[in-house]
């Protein structure tokens, strides 16, 4: 086993947004308020453009080919269906370019902001999740450490992140503070900071709280990874860090 860097080995993670990016971006202290880590999720934005723009492209192409064969066809039957594939065609075709075009949002764990040492990276496995969203931890060795998955449908209600460990059994699960609270932060928002979203780690299947992730209450985006209360240390530190960063940046908080 690789020997885990020394910057994970602790129980609390400071962490703050950087703001007026167009990438999620944020710094990770320690307890005494010193850079230890900066974590980037590029939004790819110029090559998602260029990714939309060569889908709508392409979808005109395909609806102007199947218009074109519409209208040079006598029998009515036909001319009807390859004038709704145009549209159908054109549509279709403008979603799987512009998708197998587009960049997946990993998110990476560096050193420092100059990006020269790599210490963690997650990986979003499918540019399209519908249903379910799920993430790869890796170690700076591609080496996989957890897998993250959370349910759209369910995030409706209470939102919820489950962590399992390479060999499919669960880590932990991460879930917000109370159902009360997240039924009202659905209507009400944050109402004001006042209703900040905060979520609670429980080991495996238990009901045991061994960490929180909460946000403070201040102007800028403040965070708090607390992990001390797994004394046993049974969430490696590194993916309770990645799991940290993804409540943030996969809600889109």
């Amino acid at each position: 086993m690789n020997q885990i860097d020394a910057v994970f080995d602790r129980d609390k993670f400071l962490l703050r947004q950087k703001h007026l990016a167009i990438s999620a971006k944020y710094y990770v202290w320690n307890e005494q308020n010193k850079p230890i880590l900066y974590v980037e999720r590029p939004a790819h934005m110029f090559r998602n453009l260029i990714a939309i723009c060569g889908g709508i492209l392409a979808g005109v192409v395909v609806g102007i080919i199947f218009g074109g064969v519409a209208s040079s066809i006598p029998f009515e039957p036909l001319k009807i269906f390859f004038g709704v594939m145009a549209g159908v065609g054109g549509l279709v075709t403008l979603f799987i370019v512009a998708i197998v075009l587009s960049y997946k949002r990993h998110t990476t764990f560096y050193r420092d902001d100059s990006k020269k040492e790599r210490l963690l990276e997650v990986l979003q496995d499918r540019k399209v999740q519908l249903l379910n969203a799920t993430y790869t931890v890796n170690d700076p060795n591609g080496q996989l450490l957890a897998k993250l998955r959370k349910n759209y449908l369910y995030n409706i209600f209470r939102k919820r992140w489950y962590c399992y460990a390479p060999d499919g059994s669960m880590l932990c699960l991460a879930k917000e503070d109370s159902i009360i609270l997240s039924l009202l932060r659905r209507f009400l928002g944050s109402f004001f900071g006042l209703l900040r979203t905060n979520f609670v780690i429980l080991k495996g299947k238990e009901e045991n709280v061994i960490g929180n992730f909460n946000r403070k209450f201040t102007i800028l985006d403040r965070y708090v990874l607390d992990m001390s209360a797994d004394r046993q240390k049974s969430i490696d530190r590194r993916i309770a860090l990645a799991l940290g960063v993804m409540l943030d940046t996969g809600e889109r908080r």
